[in-house]
């Protein structure tokens, strides 16, 4: 090759071929918009206030800040040695992948319709991405499970799952990990546990030690701009994700505000969200259902709403072009139609069913139809 043709070499052809291959996630903020009513990343809608009290920006910080692990391991109701704290839930997908997954032979298995970081972050790790369906009521199917286990280290499930806001059945759970005993982790992903905290499987760390817990500050706490998550885990489990996870994930900032976010006061205010985000949520459910275009508003336990809709693109585009931005489920598995509301304030809410309601449903649509057609050529 010569010399010139070695310079017109793009660089992209260095990459890792599964990577030149890979779709990035689809971040709510990747995919843009320029709205003033931000709907589709489930996120609170106000900003919480801190102030920094720690200031000693010139030195590294601790791997594990020892405040944040020792208050969210009383706020979870396990042991400190239980908990490892990350940079958000995501990069306990990705730890997880990449201390348990050999590249090119073993597989993870998760249940589409739910989050679609597991299936990125293996792809980026040249892992198998192996999926079984959820079944009709988004359950999992255990016996479709059980049967394409061969070769996988790592089951995820989302629950409440996200985007279909249900919850798993806590005995399909039990379930899952007396199957996988012995031969893969199960991840638990908990990102919306506040809100519905009777579900969490934590207390059943001391009978599974091949279960992962997921936790983050993102949702009701509040917090989607730190960037900080936890895994809760057996210590065995934990000290195996401690020998791949970076140096210093947690910035002093960061391990700063998390800790005061876990104080007595942060837990109060969250809990204080917890509250108005449901009530805000059951609000928005009512008045849904009385939106000709939507066809199906379906029971959540998290902080988002997912909706069934007629005509759902053209649905999506009209409130899109009012500054409303929803989240499309479409390209989901099962999911046609679907688009998912995050609850925000009061006020944002009502921005939406305002938009809504001018909306015609699937009887007007055929009824317009049908006169359209009766007319002369």
């Amino acid at each position: 090759m010569s010399e010139t043709s070695k310079q017109n070499v793009s660089v992209v052809g260095l990459a890792r071929e599964n990577v030149q291959q890979l779709t990035p996630y689809q971040s709510a903020r990747r995919l843009g918009g320029n709205g003033d009513v931000w709907l589709n990343a489930n996120e609170y809608a106000l900003a919480p206030h801190f102030e920094l009290t720690a200031q000693t920006f010139n030195r590294y910080p601790e791997c594990q800040p020892k405040d944040v692990v020792r208050r969210y391991a009383a706020y979870a109701g396990v042991q400190p040695e239980q908990v490892l704290v990350c940079r958000g839930a995501d990069e306990s997908i990705e730890l997880l992948i990449r201390a348990f997954c050999e590249p090119g032979k073993d597989a993870i298995l998760y249940c589409p319709p739910t989050y679609g970081m597991y299936s990125v972050s293996a792809e980026t790790f040249g892992v198998e991405g192996r999926t079984v369906m959820a079944k009709e009521d988004w359950q999992l199917d255990l016996p479709a499970i059980e049967q394409a286990l061969d070769g996988v280290k790592l089951v995820y499930v989302c629950s409440p799952n996200n985007p279909t806001g249900n919850l798993i059945n806590p005995e399909d759970i039990r379930s899952l990990l007396e199957t996988t005993r012995g031969k893969a982790v199960v991840a638990v992903d908990e990102a919306y546990i506040e809100f519905c905290p009777q579900a969490t499987v934590a207390g059943w760390l001391k009978d599974y030690p091949h279960l992962a817990i997921l936790r983050t500050l993102s949702k009701a706490f509040a917090l989607a701009g730190l960037r900080c998550g936890f895994t809760l885990a057996n210590s065995e489990l934990i000290d195996v994700l401690m020998k791949v996870i970076a140096p210093y994930p947690l910035s002093t900032p960061v391990a700063d505000i998390a800790a005061q976010a876990l104080s007595e006061q942060g837990l109060a205010l969250m809990r204080k969200r917890v509250a108005e985000v449901s009530e805000t949520r059951e609000w928005l459910r009512q008045q849904l259902e009385q939106c000709d275009c939507v066809e199906q508003v379906f029971t959540s336990e998290s902080n988002y709403l997912l909706a069934r809709f007629t005509a759902s693109s053209s649905v999506f585009k009209t409130l899109w072009d009012q500054g409303i931005i929803l989240r499309d489920q479409n390209k989901q598995p099962g999911l046609s139609g679907c688009l998912r509301i995050t609850i925000g304030t009061r006020q944002e809410c009502q921005r939406v069913i305002d938009a809504l309601r001018p909306l015609p449903g699937a009887t007007s649509t055929v009824r317009e139809t049908s006169s359209a057609s009766k007319e002369p050529m």
